[in-house]
Parts: C-alpha cells; structure tokens; sequence
C-alpha cells in the first residue's frame, strides 16, 4: 500500500517572536512561479517556505518550480528559505505560509504541543545528514562516543539536525548534558564554524559536506545520506525531507494539495531518471557557488536519499518516533499518534 509522509515540526514557543518571525519572512530569499490569479483554481497561489532552499536535501522544491510543474498544475507557488528547518516549521504555524519543506520528525514533536500538521508528500527515506569533524579533531573524535565534552554544530536549537545529534550522542552513552550543541547554520557560517574551531564536529548536508570535504577542512564521521547509512546510524529509515501543512488547512484545500503533490512527485521521478549532472543544470546558477563540478557531485553523494514516488517508506514513522523518545522528553511521555502525523491520500491519487 503506497503511504506518504506527515511530519511537521518542533518547539514554536521561545523561537521567534512572531514579529520578528513576519520580518525573517519578508526578508528571506523567494522564488516564484510564472500563474498570476489567484483562488483555489488555476493560478492558484501558494506560499511554502523552505528550511533553506540551497540545500541538496529539499531541492526538489527549487527544482519543481525550475521544470515548471507548478506552473503546469495551474499554481502560483512563491518559495520563502529560512537557514533552518526549524524556522520554516514556525512560519507555517504562525499562519504566514500555507506549507512548509523541512523534517518530517517536527511533526512528532508539534503535536505534542497540541498543533496538528501532516506531511503531504515524502520526498525521502534517509535524513541526508552528515557528521562531520573538523581535521584538527578528526584523531579525537572517531565515533559518538567521542561528543562528551565537545562543541557540536547544527544548523539550530529545535532542528532536525539539534534532533540527530542528541539521538546520535544518547544511543552512544554521552547525556545531552554532556555535550554543547552550536546554532551555526549551514553554507558558509557552518564552514566558517569548522574552520576557526568554534565547533569540533556538527552536522550538515550538501553542498556544505562537499565544500567542506574540498576544502580539507573536515572528515565525514558518519554519512546519513543514503537508505543503508540511515539503518546503520539509525536502526531504519528515516523519512526526513517532505512537504507538509497544516491538517485543517489540508482539508479545506484538497484541489490544491492535489496539485502540489502531484507536481512533487512528477519532479521525484524526473531525478530518479536524470543524472546528477542533469539536476544542476537545473538549478539556479549561484546554487553551484562557481564551481559547477563539485556542486553535481553534491547532488550525486544525496541523490539515494530521495524516494521516486512520494510514498512514506514502511516502518519510517516508527522509526523516527524511536529516535525522538530517546531523548526529547515530550515525546518520550506522551502518546503519539503517527497515523495523523502524514497522510497518503494525495500521493495514492496521483495518476
């Protein structure tokens, strides 16, 4: 039975204030598609922010609206980018966007805090993360065990990647107490971080593992980037990337949903056609930072971690469920409910 992923996102409260949140918004990075009217038909227009639209692991955000299926589906989709998922998970909550590309994982955490969001489409089945040590480190530190004591990057407190980290450290025998974790985003500022040993280790995706890899300034501790990577850090598959919404929004919205998993999934299965260096070609040409070589070989190292269909992978949600009680104590006393946190209504639709 074909699934699909519902997850949303983590702590709201203390983030951001929804001031400062709105200008956050107004100032990130859009993108938009060519449909101009509005209302739940043709040109119909939607807002979807995105937990940084560079990033290797949610292109098919940039890269649908490139091939021009959001067009073709009769949507005006402006992409928004925030550098963390996490924050992108908080302007769909705070009502500003109608849908949001981060971690499934979020969701798991939101509806323990009473908010009801589900995953629409699954773009993955692995979290396309990577740990990463600096090199002067990189004798110190050979595994999890390892993070005691240590400063560890994530792109932000709350993200999927402060989420990873914990669980990675936990399922090592190393307490979150035991360990700092630093808010030092991804691209240049996590590089940055690496270089000038304000951070040890942290995790991130590509580009950022592969500009880091070229520039020698760190090693791959553990890669997250494929299907048996996840197993092997993570017990499973771990459905990270998708797109999701909040459920009353979802259900007052069908047609569009409809659309916007269906112009998804056309986009999933023209990546699993095409090669790397097809899929950059693509994309926007500063995504690629001038050298064009090494961001197709970024593509390359994370294209397994995306699904061909949009379909939850099995026994995904249960995973995640188990990385998150391990160490987030709302989770761990509380009863989730995975059936509400994704959905596969419109990913078994698409034709």
């Amino acid at each position: 039975m074909r699934k699909t992923a519902r997850y949303a996102s983590l702590a709201v409260s203390g983030l951001l204030a929804l001031s400062s949140l709105t200008a956050c918004a107004n100032d990130a990075a859009s993108s938009s598609s060519g449909a101009s009217s509005k209302g739940d038909g043709k040109g119909t227009k939607v807002k979807i922010m995105v937990g940084g639209l560079d990033k290797v692991i949610y292109m098919p955000a940039m890269l649908t609206q490139r091939l021009g299926y959001f067009d073709s589906e009769g949507l005006d989709v402006e992409l928004l980018s925030e550098p963390a998922g996490v924050q992108a998970e908080t302007a769909l909550v705070s009502g500003q966007v109608q849908g949001a590309v981060g971690f499934y994982d979020h969701t798991l955490d939101l509806q323990t805090k009473g908010k009801s969001v589900e995953s629409v489409v699954q773009f993955s089945h692995a979290p396309g993360e990577v740990e990463v040590v600096s090199t002067q480190k990189s004798g110190d530190i050979t595994s999890p065990k390892d993070f005691k004591g240590r400063k560890l990057g994530i792109t932000g407190l709350g993200s999927s990647t402060d989420f990873l980290t914990k669980y990675l450290a936990v399922k090592n025998g190393v307490k979150v107490s035991e360990f700092t974790p630093v808010a030092v985003g991804a691209g240049p500022t996590f590089i940055s971080a690496m270089q000038k040993g304000a951070i040890d280790a942290g995790m991130t995706t590509d580009p950022t593992v592969a500009t880091l890899l070229d520039k020698k300034a760190g090693k791959v501790l553990l890669d997250m980037r494929t299907p048996e990577g996840s197993q092997q850090a993570l017990g499973g598959p771990y459905p990270s990337s998708s797109l999701y919404m909040q459920t009353d929004w979802v259900n007052g919205h069908k047609d569009t949903v409809q659309k916007l998993v269906n112009a998804f999934v056309k986009t999933l299965k023209w990546m699993s056609t095409h090669s790397a260096a097809d899929i950059a070609a693509k994309m926007p040409a500063d995504y690629s930072q001038g050298n064009k070589t090494l961001y197709a070989q970024a593509i390359k190292s994370t294209l397994p971690m995306f699904t061909k269909d949009g379909v939850m992978p099995a026994g995904g949600p249960e995973t995640v469920e188990k990385v998150l009680k391990a160490f987030n104590p709302n989770i761990k006393n509380a009863k989730v409910d995975l059936s509400k946190t994704y959905t596969t209504e419109f990913v078994d639709a698409v034709k």
